[in-house]
């Protein structure tokens, strides 16, 4: 079902949720997923920086970055 995002705490907690269904075999036997995390911290720490500077540059560029942080 489609969950409409209000909030960017809404938008963290969905990216959250996302990235351990899509990624089953990143989730220990625990629940911790250190490599969802970093995903995570890469992109806050993305669009902090767009939220600081105020860019409304295109968001290719920040695709780009999680892309090449990957390989």
């Amino acid at each position: 079902m489609f969950h409409q995002i209000h909030t960017y705490t809404e938008l963290r907690q969905q990216i959250h949720d996302d990235l351990r269904i899509q990624h089953p075999d990143w989730v220990e036997p625990n629940g911790e997923s250190p490599t969802c995390d970093s995903y995570e911290a890469r992109l806050t720490q993305m669009l902090d920086t767009l939220t600081r500077t105020g860019s409304n540059g295109s968001i290719v560029a920040t695709h780009r970055a999680l892309e090449q942080g990957a390989n």
